[in-house]
């Protein structure tokens, strides 16, 4: 207790007095969720509070400005708001807190605490947006990157510093290979982002996760569903700031980011907000766009050594897989991993489709034998499953076809392969040395 009150009286005694006039503005307008303030200078992104004279304090963060007025939306409910009350500026515009002290930590968008312990005094900024750099300053993927999952690890083999989704319809199995992936994984450093998600995953995220040992090296940023749009938003900017911190350190980072999809919502329901124009299936412009932002912050550091792995869950709507936010995040993402309902349904967890499924990394970072093998074990599967109906009726004669003769005597081996329990690790040579026993000279 003592210590920890030495270090806060240090802060303290370092920390800069700002004496220079307080300037304030007033709530004129609240329509929907977008609030209009007056006589305010405030930047975009940049954070208020909003007192309404009986000691409740509202925050507000600034996303326009019209006619000489800000426009904010809260990052909480409106019940309480009224018209004429002070609206007063706090904390840097724009930027994010970062540091060590999150590790272990789970945080909402703001950066407090949601996991009952005390507040978190980082003293370190960066800014919300990133630090664009060059594109000759970002490092190729020259490293394998070790999931635990022997699927991933044999047929679509991620490299460090890659940037892959995991695209499937709702309960699919999703949330759970992103569980396995974070408990499995070989990094310095996790930085998890449960945007859009239910409660309930959060909590049981965090107790599976933060408790042990391996909790000490993750950071937890968690914003359900049911928190305002621009809050949600707040939370993906602070993981991915986090995990832009310590890759700058010279760490190897995994980012996890549940959902993109429904980050992309909330960037939607911020650019509506502001009387954006929606243009492909309801979404404006800038919904995508803040997803290609968000995606392109990951990856190789050439300045610092250090890395961040992107693995970013993308939820096709309605198992439509040529959704907007899914064929965006395909064509920006260094590979995808499709999840199949259908696979699901048969009891193949987890249900990767490995035809579906693309490593754009892997032929640069596995060994040719290893990447012959996996072509292999593909063609074997998808001959199979555009045949299954035929091989199941009884209508395809034995013979015509060598692949599929071979993929129906190894129908059940290929299946084990795929499949893997939630608890098992399978570490990234085991899961080569497998591949190659099942494969390998005609196996």
């Amino acid at each position: 207790m003592l210590r920890a009150l030495d270090s806060l009286l240090a802060e303290m005694a370092g920390a800069q007095i700002d004496l220079a006039p307080r300037r304030f503005g007033r709530v004129t307008a609240c329509d929907g969720g977008l609030i209009e303030a007056s006589g305010l200078n405030v930047p975009v992104g940049g954070l208020c509070r909003i007192d309404d004279g009986k000691g409740h304090t509202l925050t507000a963060e600034v996303i326009g400005f019209r006619n000489g007025r800000a426009m904010m939306m809260l990052l909480g409910d409106a019940v309480l708001l009224r018209p004429g009350v002070p609206v007063r500026a706090e904390g840097s515009p724009g930027m994010l807190p970062v540091g060590a002290e999150f590790l272990g930590r789970a945080v909402d968008g703001t950066g407090c605490p949601i996991d009952g312990g005390p507040p978190i005094r980082a003293l370190a900024e960066r800014p919300a947006g990133g630090i664009r750099t060059g594109a000759l300053d970002r490092a190729s993927v020259t490293e394998p990157f070790d999931t635990g999952i022997r699927a991933l690890n044999a047929l679509t083999t991620l490299g460090v510093g890659q940037r892959v989704g995991i695209m499937a319809g709702s309960g699919v199995g999703k949330s759970v290979l992103i569980d396995m992936i974070a408990r499995g994984a070989e990094a310095e450093v996790i930085v998890v982002g449960l945007i859009g998600e239910r409660a309930r995953e959060v909590s049981d995220f965090v107790e599976r996760h933060m408790r042990g040992p391996a909790g000490t090296r993750m950071a937890v940023v968690a914003v359900p569903a049911d928190h305002a749009a621009n809050l949600r938003l707040r939370g993906a900017l602070l993981a991915t700031t986090l995990a832009e911190h310590f890759r700058a350190q010279g760490l190897k980072v995994l980012l996890i980011q549940d959902s993109l999809t429904r980050i992309a919502h909330a960037a939607r329901e911020i650019g509506l907000l502001l009387g954006e124009p929606g243009a492909a299936r309801g979404y404006p412009p800038s919904a995508l766009a803040a997803i290609t932002k968000l995606v392109e912050r990951a990856g190789n550091s050439l300045a610092s050594g250090g890395s961040i792995t992107g693995i970013y869950s993308v939820l096709a709507d309605g198992d439509d897989h040529n959704d907007p936010v899914v064929d965006t995040a395909r064509s920006i993402l260094d590979g995808h991993i499709v999840l199949s309902r259908e696979l699901a349904q048969r009891g193949q967890y987890p249900a990767i489709d490995v035809g579906a499924s693309l490593s754009r990394v892997m032929n640069d970072i596995v060994p040719r034998k290893h990447a012959a093998l996996a072509r292999r074990f593909r063609a074997l599967v998808s001959s199979y499953e555009s045949n299954r109906d035929l091989v199941l009726m009884g209508a395809y004669r034995p013979g015509a076809d060598p692949v599929l003769d071979r993929a129906i005597a190894m129908q059940t081996r290929l299946a084990q392969f795929l499949s893997q329990d939630v608890e098992e690790h399978v570490p990234l040579d085991q899961a080569a040395a497998e591949l190659a026993a099942l494969i390998g000279d005609g196996g």
